[in-house]
């Protein structure tokens, strides 16, 4: 069984979620990755898996992409902020930034995140988010 039932994968870059995704797949983290390109898809997307919160399609875990047209990952975590508690699920919310500029880092400090990862992702950087996040080890999972 995986670590984690569903993640969601929230960037522009089809290129980014498909090594991504490909990378979850290869470490057995999860038994579903729901992708959407920016942060309206990802709030829709929400909308439509958490309607129960222990449904096995809601995320327990974001990997959000900060620069994205449409919503960024900032107004996205200002909008899902604003939303009623009811329709946010119990997540773990990660910020993937290609470099953590203090501008940025400062804008998020009230907003509803649990961490920033720098891209691009890898095994290291996943088995530790686990680790931290889900107190899960992937030692036998990675190839």
């Amino acid at each position: 069984m995986a670590a984690i039932s569903c993640i969601l994968l929230v960037d522009d870059d089809d290129t980014t979620n498909f090594l991504n995704q490909a990378l979850l797949r290869r470490m057995a983290v999860t038994d579903q990755v729901l992708v959407a390109l920016d942060g309206q898809q990802a709030l829709d997307l929400l909308d439509t898996h958490c309607e129960e919160p222990t449904s096995p399609t809601c995320p327990a875990l974001i990997l959000l992409d900060m620069k994205m047209p449409r919503m960024n990952g900032i107004e996205f975590l200002q909008a899902y902020a604003q939303r009623p508690a009811a329709q946010n699920p119990a997540v773990v919310i990660i910020m993937l930034t290609t470099s953590l500029n203090p501008a940025d880092v400062a804008r998020m400090q009230n907003l509803p995140i649990a961490g920033y990862l720098t891209k691009p992702l890898s095994q290291e950087k996943i088995s530790q988010l686990l680790a931290e996040h889900f107190g899960q080890s992937t030692e036998g999972n990675q190839q």
